[in-house]
């Protein structure tokens, strides 16, 4: 433990990445960096790896709807990702009468792909900016530097497109230290192709969420249509497939212990230089916070997804959002404390603070950030209740967004044609309120995040007179059953679950009916209070982001080195490491694969997590797995792990070997490490990846969809 210690201590004073970790931008990927990878045993060059003049393995990297990653691997458009990433448009292509959730889907000809709300983004170029935003920004701290910064931003990035399908945005790098504009082109005519049954494509649910052993399908497949021209186009019945630059080519060999692996994708964000203060206010106040109303959250909906299929199907891609966050943070809180994060950094600290002395730039950073925390501190829990408890609520999170009508309907002069835009925006959102809510587990949400806003929160911080108006009407404040009186209340007289009212409202909207309705009345005495208190937490984050620039840029002073990575940002970014088994404590070993004959160990029939199709099941006792089976398990892989170093927004990237050929997608993290997205364990970080084998048995034996598998280029 000791060794452990001293390695990340390591890392952490110093600033820079060893072993597998760093999220490498390929636009800048230095000599080092890849000469190590070669070293490693990659056989590919710089420019197949990232070119902007010739087709590269960064063409076929998707931004696959608004968060995830996907990769083209076919001539004709075919997207790879992961059943999670596509699981919001699965869910909403599904009825009662065709689960494709529930019993999967394979179109077998291009006429039964199913058009989706989803658009997907091809990174066209990049393009070093911080000279421009520098010069835009001299001599500006605060307020007034992010203000400025989001219009140089907004300026540069207009200048850089010239057609609407593309889209450009600037990101900062190195906390604020560096700016790079990044160009797409976004194609919004996205078709699903193909997904397995839930019960493999989530297999295990919550239970095995974030751990390994695993054993989870999680992959779907979907399209990317074009107009005739080959351009982006909106949805059409005469559209065509689309004729990628460059698709990935897919391996059918496997994988063993310590095989070269990279990955490219878009992870979505990372705090590896976070401060000792950072740390601790994480995992005090807002991790467990968060983890204590999400638990409650997820309880109540799980009651009520049991007891009728059609609630699972309206609510699940809302259950498996909050669930996936809320098991990570927790993991996320335990590693830290487990490992003294705080005292790591710590430690790092000091080493700066004595390089800083006499340095007037420097020298005063930490006392600063001390006192914009203590200050913060007291206010911290609030938000949180604010963000995960009050609008953990989806009546109160809707309510929520009539703020800006109350403030056009009481304007001196309100303009009318704005008030008729709104209203006709809320007629559209309320059918998908209604279409996706569930009022049962959401009235029990808004009693319990009621309540357990008046039993955490500082009582100076609640809202004025809310709750004396509460124990006047509704009864003692320490029962239970006052909450649970109040929010009936709420969702029997509101107007938004009530046609005749709404549409009376809609026709002569006035401030007065909006004010008194219960469901806004309760959201916005909330939000009005918070608001009061967000001018501190706006003062304190760009407090923070400024020493946090300072800071960054003195730790870069003080010891250069060319490998030294950007926290991740949501860019394109690749990562490089070994398919690796590991030992996560004394006496327990992992193997680097997982394979059916495990699939069939957990297996339980009728059970909500490890259920599996009668399919399934037949074809993996009879061993049936024909030219996927495994050569060195013989056996079916399902999964493996490799060090990698992802994180969020990585899900659905491609795992690739060291010819650049598809290996497996990128799916999970180990929950030994979930302490990655602030300190990275270079003993025990895993990716988890579904095997690219697997995804095509599946494809092939299961769904039958050939015509699928005869796209591909199999190596």
């Amino acid at each position: 433990m000791k060794k452990r210690i001293i390695t990340l201590l390591f890392v952490f004073l110093f600033g820079f990445a060893r072993a597998d970790e760093g999220m490498w931008l390929l636009y800048l990927l230095g000599d080092q960096v890849y000469n190590d990878m070669v070293k490693r045993g990659l056989k590919l060059t710089k420019e197949q790896l990232y070119s902007i003049n010739k087709a590269s393995t960064k063409d076929a990297i998707i931004i696959f709807g608004g968060g995830c990653t996907g990769e083209i691997v076919s001539p004709e458009g075919l997207i790879f990702t992961n059943h999670h990433c596509g699981y919001g448009a699965i869910a909403a292509a599904s009825t009662m009468e065709a689960n494709y959730l529930r019993d999967g889907f394979w179109a077998k000809e291009r006429s039964k792909e199913i058009s989706t709300n989803l658009s997907v983004q091809f990174l066209l170029r990049i393009e070093d900016v911080t000279r421009q935003v520098e010069d835009a920004l001299s001599g500006l701290n605060g307020a007034e530097r992010a203000a400025r910064l989001r219009t140089i931003s907004d300026e540069i990035s207009k200048k850089s497109v010239d057609v609407s399908s593309q889209e450009a945005r600037v990101l900062p790098f190195f906390k604020g230290n560096q700016f790079l504009l990044f160009v797409y082109e976004r194609y919004s005519d996205i078709r699903l192709v193909g997904t397995p049954p839930e019960s493999i494509g989530k297999f295990g649910g919550d239970t095995d969420n974030w751990e390994w052993p695993r054993h989870t399908g999680d992959f779907s497949v979907f399209r990317v249509y074009t107009g005739k021209d080959g351009k982006p186009a909106s949805y059409a019945a005469d559209n065509i497939p689309m004729k990628p630059k460059y698709y990935l080519p897919v391996s059918t060999k496997g994988v063993a212990d310590g095989d070269f692996s990279m990955i490219f994708g878009y992870p979505g964000g990372t705090n590896r230089y976070e401060t000792s203060h950072g740390v601790k206010l994480k995992t005090e106040i807002e991790n467990p916070d968060l983890v204590k109303l999400r638990d409650v959250r997820l309880k109540l909906m799980f009651e009520e997804m049991k007891k009728d299929p059609a609630v699972k199907l309206k609510l699940s891609s809302s259950y498996a959002g909050i669930a996936n966050y809320w098991k990570f943070f927790d993991g996320e809180t335990k590693q830290l404390l487990k490992y003294d994060v705080f005292g790591q950094k710590k430690a790092a600290e000091e080493k700066f603070a004595q390089w800083a002395a006499g340095k007037p730039d420097y020298q005063s950073i930490f006392s600063e950030y001390e006192k914009a925390y203590n200050e913060w501190w007291p206010y911290a829990r609030l938000r949180v209740y604010m963000n995960e408890g009050i609008l953990g609520s989806p009546l109160a999170a809707y309510a929520a967004s009539f703020q800006g009508l109350e403030r056009a309907l009481t304007r001196k002069a309100p303009d009318e044609a704005e008030i008729a835009k709104m209203t006709e925006s809320m007629k559209r959102t309320r059918k998908t309120f209604l279409d996706n809510g569930n009022k049962r587990s959401d009235e029990r949400i808004l009693a319990s995040t009621c309540q357990m806003f008046y039993q955490d929160v500082d009582p100076s911080q609640h809202p004025k007179d809310f709750f004396v108006r509460l124990r006047e009407n509704s009864g003692d404040l320490a029962d239970r059953n006052t909450y649970t009186k109040y929010a009936a209340e709420v969702f029997s007289k509101t107007m938004i679950f009530d046609d005749a009212r709404w549409n009376a409202f809609l026709a002569k909207p006035d401030s007065a009916t909006l004010q008194n309705d219960p469901a806004y009345r309760y959201v916005s005495a909330f939000l009005k209070n918070y608001a009061a208190y967000n001018p501190r937490y706006a003062a304190f984050a760009n407090k923070t982001n400024d020493l946090g620039r300072l800071y960054l840029k003195g730790v870069m002073t003080m010891k250069p080195d060319p490998r030294m990575y950007p926290d991740a940002n949501f860019s394109m970014r690749l990562s490089y490491g070994n398919v690796k088994s590991y030992r996560p404590r004394d006496a327990v070993s992992y193997s680097y694969v997982c394979t059916m004959s495990g699939v069939l160990e957990k297996y339980i029939q009728g059970d909500y997590e490890f259920d599996l199709p009668k399919a399934l099941v037949e074809a993996a006792r009879k061993k049936d797995f024909g030219i996927y089976k495994d050569a060195r398990t013989n056996d079916l892989v399902v999964n493996f792990i490799t060090t990698n170093d992802i994180t969020g927004g990585n899900s659905g990237s491609p795992v690739l070997n060291a010819k650049g050929e598809l290996i497996g997608l990128a799916f999970d993290g180990n929950y030994e490490a979930l302490s990655h997205k602030i300190a990275f364990d270079k003993d025990l970080n895993r990716t988890i990846c579904v095997d690219i084998r697997y995804v095509l048995w599946c494809i092939d034996k299961l769904g039958g969809a050939k015509n699928i598998i005869n796209e591909l280029t199999l190596k």
